[in-house]
């Protein structure tokens, strides 16, 4: 895409770096060097806000790489809506396998060997769901999208907004900190899935 290299031009015409531009349309260094390097695509309002920046039309700016910025948009639109429902319905399989797992072991006292399909099956749905939920991360990273309102308008198709305290703030939050509150909700999810099969089994009981 051609966008890719009127961004590195324009760019270097100001006598910015990467850090300074990321830093004035509110998005990481990461994701203007994505764009140059043309791994990932600007969003929606990403144009306008380079248009202003550079002081040049948006029209000159995308030119022919309209259609392509649209498709690509819409099918990580499309990825990261069929990654979220396979990760919720996913949880969900293994919220109910944990209760059958937990109805095997404790209400009828069923020998532990004979549970161990169940509980691969519980491990198995997790992992699936975890996988899920890695990839709808790396759209986000992709995208660069850190707050929950920035994910709903990318999801909508609505132009994102970065420029929030919220959303400084996240930007500011080191990866190995976001990495392991991403592995803390995963085993969150599954701390949850055997509370609730722990409460079945003092219902049924």
């Amino acid at each position: 895409m051609e966008i890719r290299n009127r961004i590195k031009s324009l760019r270097a015409r100001a006598g910015m770096s990467q850090e300074d531009l990321a830093g004035r349309i509110y998005v990481s260094r990461q994701t203007i060097s994505s764009w140059e390097n043309d791994k990932t695509y600007p969003d929606v309002q990403s144009p306008l806000l380079l248009s202003e920046i550079f002081d040049v039309t948006v029209d000159s700016l995308i030119k022919e790489d309209v259609m392509t910025m649209t498709k690509t948009i819409d099918s990580g639109v499309r990825t990261m809506k069929q990654m979220a429902w396979v990760m919720v319905v996913f949880l969900l399989l293994m919220i109910a396998a944990m209760a059958w797992l937990v109805a095997q072991t404790v209400v009828w006292d069923w020998d532990l060997a004979y549970a161990v399909p169940t509980f691969v099956l519980a491990l198995v749905l997790w992992c699936v769901a975890l996988c899920a939920a890695v990839q709808v991360e790396r759209i986000k990273k992709s995208h660069d999208l850190v707050t929950y309102r920035e994910i709903l308008s990318y999801w909508y198709g609505e132009p994102v907004d970065r420029d929030t305290e919220k959303s400084r703030r996240e930007r500011l939050i080191p990866v190995w900190m976001k990495t392991i509150r991403f592995v803390g909700m995963m085993v969150l999810a599954a701390a949850i899935a055997y509370g609730f099969a722990m409460l079945v089994n003092r219902l049924v009981g």
